[in-house]
């Protein structure tokens, strides 16, 4: 006697399961075209949604990310003036515009920008005292600048540069 056969239904999940777990590429393009062609009983809800929750989570941590470069840098310039350089001008602006290009893109983080920053700082902090050798009392303990001014593309704290200029 031969062994019952899997429904098509039962072989598409575990398909799936195993397509998650061992290709995800392979995997999202797969879950893709059942939804072009609202095939939803072969979606994988469980894991898409997974996934789905994720994507907000990496625009969260790739605001996180960019405001503590730019907090870093801006510590950087603020207390090392004698090695300010056209590298850290430009890390300035492109952070800057970077991350009002993802608020305009994502609206709905602004209200998490606050949280963002209290975390941002911290690495941001972190950056600078590893990037200057400067002691950590340098630092302040707490984001010394407003988020008008970490956004404004002429704020740069500390003495004015003949880099800005140039």
């Amino acid at each position: 006697m031969s062994p019952p056969e899997a429904s098509p239904d039962l072989e598409s999940s575990i398909a799936t399961d195993d397509l998650y777990e061992s290709d995800f590429y392979a995997w999202v393009q797969q879950q893709a075209k059942f939804l072009r062609a609202r095939q939803w009983h072969h979606i994988d809800l469980p894991n898409l949604i997974e996934e789905i929750e994720s994507l907000g989570k990496q625009q969260r941590q790739e605001l996180r990310s960019r405001l503590s470069v730019l907090l870093g840098h801006l510590l950087k310039w603020q207390f090392q003036p004698q090695q300010r350089s056209r590298s850290w001008l430009a890390t300035l602006r492109v952070q800057r515009r970077d991350i009002l290009r993802l608020l305009n893109e994502n609206p709905s983080l602004k209200p998490y920008l606050e949280e963002a920053l209290t975390d941002a700082y911290a690495n941001g902090r972190d950056l600078a005292m590893g990037e200057t050798n400067l002691p950590e009392a340098t630092f302040p303990p707490g984001c010394p600048y407003s988020l008008d001014n970490i956004f404004a593309e002429n704020f740069y704290p500390g003495e004015p540069s003949d880099l800005l200029n140039g």
